[in-house]
């Protein structure tokens, strides 16, 4: 908000946000904020906290799913990068459907 809204600190500590911060960020309940001490106050900001097993699990999956594209070896950088992007839109693709 350009004026900033009054945020009330209430019992265990707790804040609420106004609506138009919340739908600004699209946040909601169970997010996480990092709250840092700046010059003049306190910083609020939105981040995402990652479970490292399920992400670990997920980079291990996606691994599977990789082939040898040998062809990709013998041409230069820009064929490999394009190469590499249209193999990257059908897997798009195929996961959408």
């Amino acid at each position: 908000t350009e004026q900033g809204e009054l945020v009330r600190l209430r019992r265990f500590s707790q804040i609420t946000l106004p609506t138009e911060v919340r739908n600004h960020f699209n946040l909601s309940e169970g997010d996480y904020l990092e709250a840092e001490v700046v010059k003049h106050g306190i910083l609020l900001k939105p981040v995402s906290v990652i479970n490292k097993d399920r992400a670990w699990r997920d980079v291990f999956f996606s691994m599977n799913g990789v082939r040898s594209h040998a062809s990709l070896r013998s041409k230069n950088i820009r064929a490999q990068e394009n190469a590499i992007a249209k193999l990257i839109k059908a897997s798009r693709k195929k996961t959408k459907k």
